[in-house]
């Protein structure tokens, strides 16, 4: 099985434009890609989610959302709260297995951090990336402070045994200060991981095809682009 799942150090990070990316630089490689969204929450039925977001930068991907909770929420309060059923980690295991054997790779972006609960038992994506034995993405925003919530993700992921393929800065800043130049060295140390990609601020607001162009230059080749945090770092000065 080809499958990433996508969390991160929060909420409001970039983990969409994330996925989009990872998707596009797939996409632009030849491969086939489902994105899963298991729980999407603050999003009214009328509304485009999570996955419709990254099917209009990436391109064609197959898009599943298993559940769709109005408040803005984290998933288990949302599901009560709305008098719906929860999301529970079985759930997106076999959904996720279903669509690895159709798809070169599928993409699993979480809700808000790793450990926001799914359901009333407290179940995490965590339990779903075990039930998976899928390694996980961390994207982390840039500035200061960042250090700190990728260290403790990433001791979250040891703790159960789960594997961390590295961080993507969600939003590069365009006037980066100083403790987010600092930050492109310290990542890897926080993380036990190595820093995989940086998508500029403002990535989502590129046309598709301007998005879908530049999408492998965000990424590391080991998410199938071009980037490379050495020269990135030093051109940031």
């Amino acid at each position: 099985m080809s499958v990433l799942i996508v969390t991160g150090t929060g909420t409001e990070i970039g983990k969409t434009v994330t996925t989009a990316a990872v998707a596009a630089a797939a996409l632009a490689r030849g491969r086939s890609v489902a994105v899963l969204k298991p729980a999407q929450t603050g999003v009214t039925a009328d509304e485009p989610g999570d996955v419709a977001e990254v099917r209009r930068l990436a391109g064609p991907v197959t898009g599943v959302e298993l559940a769709r909770f109005p408040e803005p929420l984290a998933p288990a309060t949302a599901a009560r709260r709305a008098g719906l059923m929860p999301v529970r980690p079985d759930e997106i295991g076999r959904t996720a297995r279903k669509l690895a054997a159709e798809h070169d790779l599928v993409l699993v972006e979480g809700a808000g951090g790793l450990l926001v609960p799914f359901d009333e038992s407290g179940a995490t994506l965590a339990d779903a990336a075990r039930l998976l034995d899928a390694p996980l993405l961390v994207v982390a925003p840039a500035g200061l402070g960042t250090l700190n919530a990728t260290a403790l993700t990433a001791e979250a992921l040891r703790s159960r045994g789960l594997r961390c393929r590295g961080v993507v800065i969600g939003s590069w800043p365009g006037d980066p200060d100083l403790a987010a130049r600092c930050n492109l060295a310290d990542f890897p140390r926080a993380a036990g991981a190595p820093l995989l990609g940086a998508l500029p601020e403002r990535a989502a607001a590129l046309s598709p095809a301007g998005f879908r162009a530049a999408a492998a230059g965000w990424l590391a080749p080991e998410l199938g682009g071009t980037w490379d945090a050495g020269r990135f770092g030093a051109a940031q000065g």
